[in-house]
């Protein structure tokens, strides 16, 4: 995967804000707005940029409580059927595979403490978990996009 400036550059300025028109951002970088267009759309293709979205602020549409909850499998070859099954509950966000002392690993949005009981004890125990840890998150303190300021460029023409 090769980048160049002119790559960091629109990078930079779509983490910060993902709203500005490409107008802008070509302006800015002193290029066309047609070569911004194509970089967009080589940046998507190599699979840098994956869609764009609005953030939803979880707690501003009632859901109060943000847990990450480790899982342990009774029977790691059911990993498969498991994830399924987590994916049909649409308060899970994210799910991880990971080393150490859990199988997987989710983030979850409840609408308060009961819901949150409610999905472990009726929807997360009924997969077959030996157990589980739930972790129940205040805030973020840090929630920001991976730094593009110092990737690697290759050192090209820009358009």
């Amino acid at each position: 995967m090769k980048l160049d400036n002119l790559d960091r550059k629109i990078l930079c300025m779509i983490a910060n804000d993902a709203r500005v028109p490409f107008l802008e951002v070509a302006r800015l970088c002193n290029v066309s707005g047609a070569a911004i267009h194509q970089r967009i759309h080589k940046l998507t293709a190599m699979g840098v940029l994956d869609g764009s979205q609005f953030n939803i602020r979880p707690e501003k549409i009632g859901y109060e409580t943000c847990a990450y909850i480790g899982l342990r499998l009774k029977n790691p070859e059911d990993f498969e059927h498991v994830l399924e099954k987590l994916k049909e509950i649409p308060e899970i966000t994210e799910c991880h595979f990971t080393t150490g002392n859990y199988d997987m690993f989710i983030k979850i949005f409840a609408r308060n403490n009961y819901h949150l009981l409610d999905i472990i004890h009726n929807r997360l125990q009924p997969l077959g978990l030996s157990g589980s840890e739930t972790i129940i998150s205040f805030g973020a303190a840090i929630d920001r996009q991976i730094p593009v300021e110092n990737i690697p460029v290759e050192d090209s023409v820009e358009e």
